[in-house]
């Protein structure tokens, strides 16, 4: 984790509890974590999940990864430090997503096993939902809608996750989307459901 370089600080508690912003929204904040390779649909399914929720009348947000590098971490690169320091930074947003109420879609290859658990760590109690969005490195391949793998094979994009760079998958995700046979729709109902069956779209208990 980054070393805080910050001195004379002090905490400041505010008088609204997290249980009276989920109790305004109706819902339990929790950050979706999905992860998997370029290509494998995880863009795709945060936005469309957000959809169906926002539809359901839930607040939902999706965390982008090329996104965030527009703004947020316009100064980070791709080297493996930065990766993490792009990781680490988005789960401090998370966090203040999830503690807000929102239900946060966090679409990243995120690829270093170590980088996602620090940011559980970072979590309360079933506040980090890890899934694995599943696909091969040949259906991503086949997808290739920005022609980044082709780029990385050629050698013009050096430290591509899956091609030059590694990626590690999840040993326990929470959640599985193989998204190698399924539809977007099939992932998202997967999704939704699980949400559902854990008690984040409804009032906490």
């Amino acid at each position: 984790m980054a070393e805080n370089k910050s001195s004379n600080i002090t905490w400041h508690a505010g008088e609204t509890t997290r249980d009276d912003r989920e109790s305004v929204l109706g819902q339990r904040g929790v950050t979706v974590w999905l992860t998997g390779l370029s290509g494998s649909g995880k863009s795709t399914v945060a936005v469309a999940a957000e959809h169906v929720l926002v539809q359901r009348g839930r607040l939902a947000y999706v965390l982008d990864g090329d996104n965030i590098r527009h703004g947020l971490n316009s100064n980070l690169g791709f080297s493996p430090e930065d990766r993490s320091e792009n990781i680490r930074r988005i789960g401090e947003v998370a966090k203040l997503f999830t503690e807000s109420g929102v239900i946060v879609f966090s679409s990243f290859i995120s690829p270093y096993r170590s980088d996602r658990d620090n940011v559980r760590a970072l979590m309360g109690e079933g506040d980090f939902v890890e899934v694995l969005v599943d696909a091969s490195l040949e259906t991503c391949e086949g997808r290739d809608v920005k022609g980044l793998y082709q780029k990385a094979r050629a050698g013009e994009i050096p430290e591509f996750t899956g091609i030059s760079a590694p990626y590690e998958a999840p040993e326990n995700p929470e959640l599985v989307l193989d998204t190698n046979v399924q539809s977007v729709e099939e992932s998202v109902a997967q999704l939704v459901a699980y949400l559902e069956k854990g008690g984040y779209l409804g009032a906490k208990a």
